[in-house]
This record gives C-alpha cells, structure tokens and sequence, in this order.
C-alpha cells in the first residue's frame, strides 16, 4: 500500500526533532454546494530541525515514533526572508 503525502504549513517548531504542520483541505459541500475549507495539524518527525514557523513542507506516512508522531518531513521550501 502506497504511503500518503500532505502538503502545509509549519504552524509550530518549539518540539525537539518535530514540527507541528497544518495541511488545508477544500471540499464541495453536499447540501450548499459551496466550497469549504478545512484544516487538521500533523505532528511530524523533523530530524535535524531544520524547518521553521511558515515553511512549506511535505510529509510523508511512517511507522510511529512516539504517541502523536506518525509522519515524517520529507521535503520542504523555506520561507524566503523580508527585510
């Protein structure tokens, strides 16, 4: 069975080796037949801590690691710097 990738938002990094990452859904309601967005945090082993609050990260489906950890960072974009 093939592993599930997602797509978000590092919302939070304070955790030793794992990044919290909000992924955003859009979906067609059934009765309104609007468009409705929803969002879910992941927990994701991030090893050598090298994403921060706003990068753009994809993660991957693993064995767990810990009580919440069942997702590992695989690739990500950094969020480019304003100065």
């Amino acid at each position: 069975m093939p592993k599930r990738t997602l797509q978000g938002v590092v919302v939070s990094d304070k955790q030793a080796k794992t990044v919290v990452v909000r992924v955003d859904r859009r979906f067609s309601h059934a009765t309104m037949k609007k468009v409705v967005r929803r969002s879910k945090k992941y927990h994701a082993h991030d090893e050598t801590n090298s994403y921060s609050i706003g990068d753009t990260v994809w993660i991957e489906e693993r064995r767990p690691i810990s009580k919440l950890k069942c997702w590992e960072v695989i690739r990500g974009d950094k969020k480019e710097k304003v100065s």
